[in-house]
């Protein structure tokens, strides 16, 4: 039998090694793992975006739970991360797709907690273009934009403001007109110039794209050369006496006028006296007058009466030479309208009045045997006309 001395000393020996034993037991972590960890918050804004836009970033209401958050660690989804001190950032996401964001957070134990949100990205269209920046005036420009294209296959809308010169709408605005909605337009010119416009693409779900265009319209090169050419008008009519006839004539339309000469020519009378006719021109643009009556004996000279009106030298001769102009048209114009070249331009008016158409009766009281006359009206007009040839220049 133990004593009481040695029953003590036992129990005393136990209780030591309990205490140790416990001691022991409280260094293995693995075992009894005490860290807590945080609870990650994240609020995203916009989720909608469009290409090259930003999204906010807000974890500020993520919890530590125990201690304080150390680390806010951000992956962006298109390969781009950042390390924060804050629950708070931004990031642009320069491509179109759908990304997914995590937040990585840390406490000072050591615990961790991630949190994803999801960011779609749409697409901007592509906007392909071509045109020719070089074109001569009268020629159409070509603006071809069937290449542009959305890379995510939407249908693409088109608007073309075709000149920014001009407010098509009238709405004060002269680059928001739109004059066409196809992918392909043609633009007419008829004079030289800068005309510069723009093309808008949109997707329809907010993404858009841009493109100012400017044509750069050049004159054309015609080489004149001067020819000088006759023109002839003529008329024939009877006319009792007492009446008048007249016509018109524009010669100064197809070249500058250098002289003119008209002859009024009567038919021969079978009895004495000659016909007394007046032949009379009128260039009314320079109120130019000019007037002559008939004359000749029509019996003893064998020769019909005539009357003659004529004018020399009224313009100067042209210049050979090159010219730029937008077209041939306009270059005739200006060469023709010369302020110094403008004698004869506009409408002629040629008179003819039968003032007496002799002879009398022969006998008192029986009509008149030659009551009028036939006659006939010569207009010869000489011309120095520009002849036009367009030459090809770079």
């Amino acid at each position: 039998m133990w004593s009481s001395r040695e029953a003590r000393r036992v129990g005393f020996v136990l209780l030591a090694a309990l205490v140790m034993a416990t001691t022991s037991l409280s260094g293995c972590t693995g075992v009894l793992d005490t860290t807590v960890n945080p609870r990650a918050s994240l609020n995203a804004y916009p989720l909608l975006i469009q290409e090259g836009e930003t999204v906010t970033f807000d974890a500020r209401q993520s919890e530590a739970v125990e201690g304080v958050i150390t680390s806010y660690a951000w992956s962006f989804g298109d390969g781009r991360q950042s390390e924060t001190v804050s629950g708070f950032t931004s990031h642009t996401y320069a491509t179109y797709g759908i990304f997914t964001a995590q937040l990585t957070i840390t406490n000072d134990q050591g615990g961790v907690d991630d949190i994803t949100a999801t960011v779609i990205v749409n697409g901007a269209p592509q906007l392909n273009l071509t045109f020719p920046e070089l074109i001569r005036s009268g020629d159409s420009a070509l603006l071809d934009a069937s290449d542009s294209y959305d890379p995510e296959g939407k249908s693409l809308k088109f608007a073309w403001d075709l000149d920014w010169s001009e407010d098509s709408d009238k709405d004060g605005d002269s680059r928001n007109d739109i004059d066409a909605t196809t992918d392909t337009v043609l633009i007419p010119t008829n004079r030289s110039g800068i005309i510069t416009g723009s093309l808008f693409l949109d997707d329809g779900e907010g993404a858009t794209a841009q493109q100012v265009f400017t044509l750069n319209v050049l004159t054309r090169r015609y080489e004149v050369t001067w020819k000088t050419m006759e023109l002839e008008y003529t008329w024939d009519e009877y006319l009792d006496q007492g009446d008048e006839w007249q016509g018109n004539i524009t010669p100064g339309l197809e070249g500058r006028v250098l002289s003119f000469e008209g002859i009024l020519a009567l038919s021969q009378d079978v009895l004495a006296p000659q016909d007394n006719f007046t032949l009379n021109v009128l260039i009314i643009n320079d109120g130019f007058k000019r007037s002559d009556q008939t004359s000749g004996e029509n019996l003893t000279s064998n020769e019909s009466a005539t009357a003659t009106v004529s004018a020399e030298d009224l313009n100067t001769l042209g210049e050979d030479g090159m010219f730029d102009s937008d077209s041939e048209e306009d270059l005739l114009q200006m060469l023709l309208m010369d302020a110094n070249a403008r004698a004869g331009q506009g409408d002629w008016t040629w008179t003819v009045v039968a003032q007496q158409a002799d002879p009398d009766p022969l006998f008192e009281g029986t009509p008149d045997p030659d009551p009028g006359n036939d006659w006939t009206l010569t207009v010869v007009v000489k011309l120095h006309v520009p002849e036009l040839v367009e030459i090809a220049y770079e």
